[in-house]
């Protein structure tokens, strides 16, 4: 402030000096030594007689006799007479005197609290007067300021003694500097309370305190003491009456409101410690409670704002960002892995993790600004409790892409799904037993392509690509094959139709035997025809994905049944009795009683309903008969009958999980082998550690040592004779 009022006390007093010293006013400047009045006691007397007179007008506010120009020459004429000594002692005790009559109007102001404000307004007062009176002073002893002033460095200018006379006398007087910055906190702390107080007025007292370098050991130090004793009790306080949420805005706010009163009133300097006060207070001694008690909440909610907010202010403190790592990394392990640990929610396990995996991405890139850190913790936090659950979620994973690639599956479009195979990736790329995956996906593929239920082959395609470039080319192979196998198995029923028409040519096969044997009968037919160009190969039939068309004719006209093999023994009973019980149908086609009526279901309860049921209803019981419905109508000429296919049957599932197991220890056995090929002697402890490192699923100790105890008894390799925890290889 005093900076300021110095600047434009002197572009107004400069201009005058200056014009004494050009122009018209040349003329009334003495030019040479001898045209100078005569230096006399009396010269010298009177003109010191006429500057006091100028000085005190100017500290007391009133009107100047002499002209500014006379004045200034008059110090110019002095101090060419080589009396600049004494002038400059004469002018600092004037101006001491004056100052030192300053301080009784404080001593003796009144100490009342109410009377505080007006007690800091009356030091602002002196103050702006002081600055402006020394800056007038300093334009008429300009000369003196420039001349032997300044060449004597131990003698402060004009300027600094005006500010070192009211530091010495004044602001540093105990009773009336206690005064001032007790009354600069309590308007501080008022505003903090929500009042209104004069800023433009702790502006200039602050800056004050800053001209005359008394403003750190004043005040900086009581106002971040007051400071911290006011937010350590705000913080606990509100910890206890507000939610996490709440809290965080006012912690912004208060932030935001400091920073305000640094750029209005406050030094500079106080911004990084007045800031790291309120941040530790509010923030670092509540980190902990705050990350228990709200972090959780906000992610479960979604709190999009608060959870930007949060990271933003923890960022703020020392700790505060590896604190809320672990508490993140934590909830993640929590939260993912009930959605896994969790049997009963098996069926909704896979979309979960993918709704799981989409929200904590939308977390880390919305709210923790893409920080990588949280990214890989949060990789490796879904890593660690995917695999708490071994096996299961790679076995739900691939039903979960065979759901969406079959090609009943009306719920995406191909770009859709191809983006729900790009999210399934990233589920699988966390899971250890790849293997398990590899199995279930493979037999779900083949039902696929046997049955013709693919959704499409490019998604198929793109799936196997995703898969090899994750995996490699080994892990895909036997998938890839499949397709090979489907293209070649189009050229073999080419072909076999061809050898059955000249079969059915030459009466080498019978129409009269019934249709169930006709059926055994082409099968047989076809088993010699492919053995026949297949040597070593074995033919394995699954019933529960076979179908046919079955030409039939209704009282509308005749029409073709596209049905599966359990729906077409259904039907072909019909062609001998126009009645049959569940126990009849049963008995003559040996399908398992839950298969049995869901096929019956798909024939007598559909949208087709090519057979009645007696009594009527959705349920298929055991007394219940079926009747050929001659009376069926259907705008088409080729009817699918559709059913549902026959879901995987607990032996089925344990029969995959086993053969997973089975290769497992094939590829351990293959391991240990190469291993001690290349090593040729190997610790248990060492054989054990390189068998983590090169096998690609998880594996107990205990697993091992049963391997290792195999091909030790295979003859394979040895124990030591002295050392039985050493191994030999055995070539």
């Amino acid at each position: 402030m005093a900076e300021d009022i110095q600047h434009n006390q002197k572009s107004n007093f400069n201009g005058l000096t200056k014009s004494a010293k050009s122009g018209a006013s040349k003329k009334l400047i003495i030019k040479n030594f001898k045209d100078r009045p005569k230096l006399t006691d009396s010269y010298t007397e009177d003109t010191w007689m006429k500057l006091r007179d100028a000085v005190s007008a100017i500290q007391n506010s009133t009107s100047i006799k002499y002209n500014l120009e006379e004045l200034y020459q008059a110090v110019e004429n002095l101090c060419s007479y080589k009396v600049s000594p004494v002038l400059y002692k004469q002018l600092r005790q004037v101006c001491e005197d004056h100052v030192q009559a300053q301080i009784h109007q404080f001593r003796e102001y009144p100490s009342s609290s109410l009377d505080s404000l007006s007690f800091l307004k009356r030091m602002n007062r002196c103050w702006q007067d002081h600055c402006s009176q020394t800056i007038m002073i300093r334009s008429i002893f300009l000369f003196l300021d420039r001349t032997y002033i300044l060449q004597n460095s131990l003698l402060p200018s004009i300027w600094d003694t005006g500010l070192e006379l009211f530091r010495t006398h004044i602001v540093s007087d105990g009773a009336v500097q206690s005064r001032t910055v007790e009354g600069i906190l309590e308007q501080i702390e008022r505003e903090r309370n929500g009042e209104t107080v004069d800023r433009s007025l702790l502006r200039s007292l602050l800056g004050m305190l800053s001209d005359l370098q008394v403003y750190k050991d004043s005040f900086e130090q009581r106002f971040l003491t007051e400071t911290n004793r006011l937010y350590a009790a705000e913080g606990q306080r509100l910890m206890q009456e507000r939610d996490v949420p709440e809290y965080l805005h006012h912690v912004a706010r208060r932030l935001e409101e400091e920073n305000d009163r640094v750029i209005s009133y406050l030094d500079q300097s106080t911004q990084k410690p007045l800031i790291t006060t309120v941040e530790k207070q509010l923030l670092g001694e509540h980190m902990n409670a705050i990350l228990q008690k709200g972090l959780w909440m906000l992610l479960d909610e979604n709190r999009v704002c608060e959870l930007m907010l949060l990271y933003e202010l923890l960022n703020k403190v020392k700790g505060g960002l590896t604190a809320l790592l672990q508490a993140w990394r934590d909830y993640i392990k929590s939260f993912g892995g009930e959605i896994v640990s969790s049997p009963e929610k098996d069926k909704e396990m896979v979309q979960e993790l993918l709704d799981f995996k989409d929200k904590m991405d939308h977390v880390t890139q919305r709210c923790f600004q893409r920080n990588d850190t949280f990214i890989n913790a949060m990789k490796e936090a879904f890593e660690s409790f995917i695999n708490k659950r071994p096996n299961k979620p790679a076995e739900l994973i691939a039903k979960y892409v065979d759901s969406k690639l079959r090609a009943g599956n009306k719920e995406a479009t191909e770009e859709e799904l191809e983006r729900i195979l790009d999210k399934i990736m990233i589920i699988f790329r966390f899971i250890h037993g790849k293997d398990v995956f590899e199995a279930f996906y493979k037999k779900d593929l083949a039902k696929r392509l046997l049955v013709g239920k693919s959704a499409s082959v490019d998604a198929e395609k793109s799936m196997l690509s995703k898969l090899k470039h994750e995996c490699g080319a080994a892990f895909t192979s036997k998938l890839e094959g499949m397709f090979k196998d489907m293209e070649l198995s189009k050229d073999i029923m080419i072909q076999f139709k061809q050898v059955l028409w000249l079969m059915r040519t030459h009466n080498a096969l019978s129409d009269k035997c019934v249709y169930v044997f006709q059926m055994v009968k082409l099968q047989e037919v076809f088993k010699l025809f492919y053995l026949g160009k297949h040597s070593g190969r074995k033919l394995q039939w699954q019933p529960t994905l076979g179908h046919a068309v079955l030409k039939t004719e209704f009282k509308e006209g005749k029409k073709e049944l596209q049905v599966s093999l359990f729906q077409t023994l259904v039907l072909l009973m019909f062609n001998e009795s126009d009645e049959c019980s569940v126990e009849e149908i049963r008995a003559a086609t040996g399908i398992e009683d839950g298969e049995l009526k869901r096929t019956l279901q798909s024939l007598a309860c559909g949208k087709a309903r090519v057979l009645n049921k007696m009594p009527r209803g959705k349920d298929v019981e055991d007394a219940d008969r079926f009747h050929f419905n001659s009376d069926f109508r259907h705008k088409l000429f080729r009817i699918k009958i559709n059913q549902i296919q026959m879901k995987e049957t607990v032996e089925e599932q344990v029969s995959t999980t086993e053969r997973v197991f089975q290769d497992r220890q094939y590829q351990i056995d293959a391991a240990v082998v190469r291993i001690m090929k290349m090593r040729k002697t190997l610790s248990h402890n060492l054989l054990v550690s390189e068998l983590y490192n090169q096998l690609k699923f998880p594996v107990k100790p205990a697993d091992l040592k049963k391997r290792i105890e195999s091909l030790i008894d295979r003859d394979y390799m040895e124990r030591d004779k002295e050392n039985p925890n050493q191994y030999h290889y055995v070539a």
